[in-house]
Parts: C-alpha cells; sequence; structure tokens
C-alpha cells in the first residue's frame, strides 16, 4: 500500500466520530454488576405472590402452600401481591372477594398492576373497551355476569360499563383505589413491572412500574434494591443479581408462583 493509500486510511481512522462519554456511562450502566445485596431484617419472611389474572383457583391452592409453608415460621409473616389480580382468567371478582380476606396471621401488600389500571380506566371512559377487550376484558365483565359488548358501538361500551358499576361491590372499588404502586422491604423492592434503569426508586414514573418491560428485563444495572416483579410472563422464575421474576402466567399454564424471602435466601412456591 502506498504512502497516499495510508494517509487515507489514517484520516479515516482521526474522522469516525467517538461515542460521548455520556452516552457510554449510560451503556456500561445497563450492564453492570449488582452492588446492592438482597435481604430481609431478622426474622421477617416475605411471600411475594406473581400474576393471578382471575385465576382463584390457582390462588386458592397457592395460599394453602403458603399456609402450610409458614407454620413452623415464628416470626414475621408477609404476602405481596405483585398486581394483575383481573383480567384474562375465569374469576376476576372471586379474586378481588378472597384478596380482601388474606390469611390470618400474615400481614398483606397490595400492588396495582396494569391490568387493574385498565379496569378502573374502563370505568371513567367505556370507549377503552375497544382496546381492553383484546386483553382480558371480556372475562373480567363476565367474571361480573356483565355480556360484554359483541361490536364496536360507543352506546354498547357505555351500557356495559354501566351495568358493571351497579355490580361491582363497593368493597372491590375500594380495594382497587387504594393499590400502591410499590412497596419496599429491606433490601427487597416490589413492583408491578419493573423499573426504569438509571432512575432512582422513588422517582419511577407510574407508567414504567405498571408497563416496563425489555429495558428493565434486559438491564444488569444495580437499582439500589433488588427488584421483585411480576408482568414478564415466564416458564419458570428468575432470579437475577438485581431483580426476581415471579410471572409464570398461571392463565395459560395453571402455575402460579410465589417467591419466598428470608434473610438474603430466596426460594420458589408453585401451584404445579
Amino acid at each position: 500500500m502506498g504512502n497516499e493509500g495510508r494517509e487515507l486510511l489514517q484520516s479515516d481512522k482521526i474522522n469516525v466520530p467517538q461515542p460521548k462519554a455520556g452516552f457510554l456511562r449510560r451503556i456500561k450502566g445497563l450492564f453492570a454488576e449488582r452492588e446492592t445485596r438482597p435481604g430481609l431484617p431478622e426474622g421477617v419472611r416475605v411471600y411475594a405472590i406473581g400474576d393471578i389474572h382471575g385465576c382463584l383457583v390457582e390462588l386458592d391452592a397457592l395460599l394453602a402452600k403458603i399456609v402450610e409453608d409458614a407454620a413452623g415460621f415464628g416470626g414475621e409473616r408477609q404476602l405481596v401481591f405483585l398486581g394483575d389480580y383481573v383480567a384474562s382468567g375465569p374469576d376476576s371478582k372471586g379474586v378481588l372477594d378472597r384478596l380482601l380476606v388474606p390469611p390470618e396471621g400474615f400481614k398483606p401488600h397490595y400492588i396495582l398492576g396494569n391490568h387493574d389500571q385498565t379496569l378502573l380506566d374502563f370505568l371513567e371512559n367505556p370507549s377503552l373497551f375497544r382496546d381492553w377487550r383484546e386483553f382480558g376484558g371480556r372475562e373480567t365483565l363476565l367474571s361480573y355476569a356483565v355480556t360484554p359488548p359483541r361490536f364496536d358501538n360507543e352506546a354498547a361500551y357505555t351500557q356495559a360499563r354501566d351495568k358493571l358499576r351497579s355490580v361491582m361491590p363497593q368493597s372491590h372499588l375500594d380495594f382497587l383505589g387504594s393499590l400502591q404502586f410499590s412497596v419496599t422491604i429491606g433490601s427487597y423492592h416490589f413492583v408491578h413491572a419493573g423499573v426504569r434503569p438509571g432512575v432512582a426508586l422513588d422517582r419511577q414514573a407510574p407508567e414504567d412500574l405498571l408497563w416496563k418491560r425489555d429495558e428493565f428485563v434486559l438491564s444488569n444495572v444495580d437499582h439500589g434494591a433488588v427488584v421483585v416483579h411480576g408482568h414478564t410472563p415466564m416458564e419458570e422464575p428468575v432470579q437475577q443479581s438485581n431483580r426476581i421474576s415471579v410471572d409464570t402466567g398461571a392463565y395459560a399454564t395453571g402455575k402460579l408462583t410465589a417467591a419466598i424471602l428470608e434473610g438474603t435466601q430466596c426460594r420458589f412456591l408453585s401451584t404445579k
């Protein structure tokens, strides 16, 4: 290669744009190893239950297993329900009835899921049924003995909303209105869907807590706590350095899962 060719290559190298330092730090952060150590205070055990989606039979079966598992534990027993109590499965109404009466001897925490929020949104804006019918709206209405609209008709949507409002117990409405976006216990942070990597846990946007998926599950960034979540169904529960996932698609698989957290240990309990 002649001198002219060498000079061209050298010039090309010099003129290649280099990533900005901030961009490199952000990309590196997405794949950084976790520094936060998981753990709960001594004498505390937490059972975190994944997406129920109207599956009352599976919920009852899992709660029975949890009660049996906790029988010999003399410390503080807490239940964290990770949201999506309604939709897709056959008995959303029955699930809410069951959640209102948690097992004796457990302190419950209830997280808001995106499907639960969609139900609340439908009660305010019935035209949302146009989209909701494709991911659990029909099943939710049927569980309350409300006939789902058959056609794309605004009047039919309003009629179904009004009927649902008239038959939903006030206790269900109060329960849905009281759900939390997140709960922190020890060095575990419980949310429905996930968090936005690189944003402090106390500054997360509600839409990320309800809907965040790919960016969160692909990231190894230290969130400041181990995030325990549902929302993304997997064949088996997932435990990684910075997150624990317990959504095993109960409405499709019959497998409802809980993560059992005690000290620095994590194990799982499922219906099948």
